[in-house]
């Protein structure tokens, strides 16, 4: 079944498969998830669903300071890669799952969507830029 979900004005788009054996794939926003569901003998409409954690290396530098999320529209590079595209324009109206750039990351042309319907308001990096992991590419507003 596929949802278009908004939370704190942050929008989502998830596609759940078949529950099978107390387990389901979960898409939302391209990226999939196996998930794992507490007591599957439960009506569905009563589950609860946990992914499974993110594992951070023992290698990684500790957190200092308070970590902010992005602003709502914020369109964020999911992994380190190169920005092979920016289709849209500062001031242009975009729509809610619209691509809005293109990167490349380990070989692969991965599109960006616009996470909320609106205005573009700033672009950050522009074609051939190489980017990190959460780095802001463009706010919408």
């Amino acid at each position: 079944m596929k949802y278009q979900l908004k939370i704190d004005d942050k929008g989502f788009s998830v596609d759940i498969g078949e529950v099978k054996a107390g387990s389901v794939q979960v898409v939302v926003n391209g990226r999939s998830y196996d998930v794992l569901i507490e007591n599957s003998m439960v009506p569905p409409s009563a589950q609860t669903v946990f992914a499974e954690p993110v594992r951070v290396p023992a290698t990684a530098p500790p957190l200092v300071g308070p970590v902010s999320e992005p602003a709502a529209g914020a369109v964020i590079a999911p992994i380190p890669g190169l920005v092979l595209e920016i289709k849209v324009r500062q001031g242009e109206s975009v729509s809610f799952g619209q691509i809005v750039a293109t990167m490349e990351a380990m070989k692969m042309e991965n599109n960006l969507t616009a996470p909320v319907s609106g205005i573009v308001r700033e672009i950050r990096v522009q074609k051939g830029a190489e980017v990190s992991t959460g780095e802001i590419i463009m706010q919408i507003g």
